[in-house]
């Protein structure tokens, strides 16, 4: 049951993503970040997670404007 809804800014390159794994996985966007979230720890990769984090935010500054 979805019962929480948030506004959220997503970067386009993540918001097609997300569009895409939703439409190969027959889920509504927001069933889909659920699904992530609620599974986080079986779908991430733990040794290259901090390092994408840090290129993440590393470029955040530039995709804002």
């Amino acid at each position: 049951r979805l019962t929480r809804r948030t506004n959220i800014a997503m970067t386009e390159d993540g918001y097609r993503r997300l569009k895409r794994f939703a439409k190969d996985s027959g889920l509504e966007e927001g069933e889909a970040l659920s699904f992530l979230f609620e599974n986080f720890d079986s779908v991430m990769d733990e040794e290259t997670f901090g390092h994408r984090l840090r290129l993440f935010n590393a470029e955040l500054d530039a995709r804002k404007r």
